[in-house]
């Protein structure tokens, strides 16, 4: 059974609960993902269900820090992340309501964590941008981890600084180990160049700065949508036979124990799972893959079944140790 009543009745609840005014409690969500997607999100959950949401909106660390420190204060009810390591922290802190088994079950198990605290929501697959005019697809390497090779000396760029790179350095952690991880991370800052952001990759791999740059595959696809500004000299590659560089990173969506709105919280995130919100994703500028199966991006976005990630559980992506092993190495 659902939680959430057929769109019929809940679009009913929320005629009924409109005339409740503006001191009615809203749900505080800590937002990591990206804005403007919230911005139609939470609408389309309100519209859905009655229930106001006020988003607060930050960086995957800094919001997972905030929240270890506010602790069983904190005013959040839910946390959304761009990139699953900062939910692992708040996880591990022991911050999170565990979810109801049949709220997350749309959700494929390879895209929840072991503990059932949380779950993702959407999706990102690791690519190689390359110029066309320098590269061809067939010079490009079998794995990510190749690019620490000399030959790609002064070829590759990356943003290091960003929750992205880091969850892919989580992924390559947990698949490689830390004398591999640590081994690539001294290579390509040997052979690259950092930038500050995954846009500034784009448009450096664009203009011939760069030959070949790792983002997410949505960067590529949202500006090629929009315009092609900084793509049109550009194609995107990706990693197969569960490559590390074929890592998926997943968004995730947990509820804080102690807030004192878990039904509505519990609402919001089935919301979030389920085939309506999960189409309001799909149907949005963010170009981001839905985890839920019933549905699925449109072409020419490649298809989320034809990818080819390695197996990798959210709950063993370690971002504490990441953003150590970059430290130590002069990433950050």
């Amino acid at each position: 059974m659902k939680r959430v009543p057929a769109l019929a009745g809940v679009l009913l609840l929320g005629l009924l609960t409109a005339g409740c005014g503006s001191d009615e409690p809203k749900l505080v969500v800590y937002n990591a993902q990206h804005e403007p997607l919230l911005a139609e999100l939470a609408p389309a959950f309100t519209e859905a269900t009655g229930i106001e949401v006020e988003l607060r909106n930050g960086k995957d660390l800094e919001m997972s820090n905030q929240l270890v420190q506010e602790g069983d204060a904190s005013p959040a009810d839910v946390f959304l992340t761009e990139n699953s390591p900062a939910m692992s922290q708040v996880e591990a802190a022991g911050l999170f309501e565990e979810l109801p088994a049949d709220l997350v079950a749309p959700i494929p198990e390879q895209f929840r964590p072991r503990s059932g605290l949380w779950t993702g929501f959407v999706a990102r697959s690791t690519v190689l941008v390359y110029n066309t005019d320098q590269v061809q697809a067939s010079d490009l390497p079998a794995s990510i981890l190749d690019l620490a090779d000399p030959e790609w000396a002064g070829r590759i760029s990356f943003s290091p600084t960003g929750a992205d790179f880091q969850a892919i350095v989580a992924a390559v952690l947990e698949l490689e180990g830390e004398d591999a991880t640590r081994a690539w991370l001294e290579g390509i800052k040997a052979n690259g160049t950092a930038y500050d952001g995954n846009n500034v990759v784009l448009e450096a791999v664009d203009s011939g700065e760069s030959e070949v740059g790792i983002v997410y595959h949505y960067y590529w696809e949202r500006d090629r949508a929009e315009n092609g500004d900084v793509s049109d000299n550009s194609e995107q590659y990706y990693f197969g036979d569960q490559d590390p560089g074929a890592f998926v990173s997943v968004s995730g969506a947990g509820i804080l124990a102690s807030s004192d709105m878990k039904s509505e919280a519990e609402q919001f995130v089935e919301f979030l799972v389920d085939e309506q919100g999960q189409q309001v994703l799909a149907d949005s500028y963010a170009l981001e893959y839905p985890l839920n199966p019933a549905v699925q991006l449109e072409p020419p976005v490649k298809p989320f079944s034809e990818l080819q990630p390695p197996r990798v559980n959210v709950s063993d992506l370690d971002a504490k140790r990441v953003v150590e092993l970059m430290t130590e190495i002069g990433f950050l």
